[in-house]
């Protein structure tokens, strides 16, 4: 039986804390940040925990 492997955009996506919780980040601040207020720049520098339906999605993806 072979093993599971991690998927890679997930597992670039993604951080595990150190208390099992997995983070991640906002979307929208790549570019075309001109028109953004700098309000809303600086809370998507911030990272989120994920929901809990989706974290048990995400476990299958990373080990």
């Amino acid at each position: 039986m072979g093993k599971m492997k991690t998927h890679r955009g997930s597992a670039k996506r993604f951080k595990r804390t150190a208390s099992g919780k997995l983070r991640r980040f906002y979307a929208y601040k790549g570019h075309l940040t001109g028109k953004k207020t700098s309000k809303r720049l600086r809370k998507l520098r911030k990272g989120a925990i994920v929901s809990k339906a989706d974290q048990k999605r995400i476990d299958h993806m990373i080990p």
